[in-house]
């Protein structure tokens, strides 16, 4: 009676140790993540046309957008920050925007330790007193 249980609990212990290893080591061994994993986000300042679909697509306002006019009266980006601590991931501001500035990577590392280190600004090629200057706008 009582060892029929303990029988069948250690079978199984059994049975699956000598089944393939599923662990990852992680640093090492990166998972192979579907196609459609929603990462991290990243712009291509070139294509951004200014026109604030994205922030106003965004349920939780974290996307702010700066932008100045230049010489021919056309609005030119000077600063796009993301505040990813209260990002819902639901891409929409992807969805939205019509010339593809904005889209998703696989991305997935954002462990910070401060959460006011999440905002994120998504330059890459501009100048880095820009960036400065973007992050003093937003404090």
């Amino acid at each position: 009676m009582y060892g029929s249980g303990l029988l069948k609990g250690l079978s199984i212990t059994i049975k699956h140790f000598f089944e393939k290893k599923i662990t990852q080591q992680y640093p090492e061994e990166r998972p192979a993540l579907p196609k459609r994993f929603r990462g991290s986000f990243e712009l291509i300042p070139s294509k951004c046309i200014v026109c604030s679909l994205c922030s106003n697509a965004c349920p939780n306002n974290i996307i702010s957008i700066q932008s100045k006019k230049d010489e021919n009266n056309k609005k030119k980006l000077t600063g796009y920050q993301m505040m990813m601590g209260s990002c819902l991931y639901c891409g929409f501001c992807v969805e939205v925007c019509p010339t593809g500035a904005l889209y998703i990577t696989q991305k997935y590392e954002n462990a910070v330790f401060f959460r006011q280190n999440l905002n994120v600004s998504l330059f890459k090629d501009e100048p880095e007193q820009m960036l400065q200057a973007v992050r003093s706008e937003a404090e």
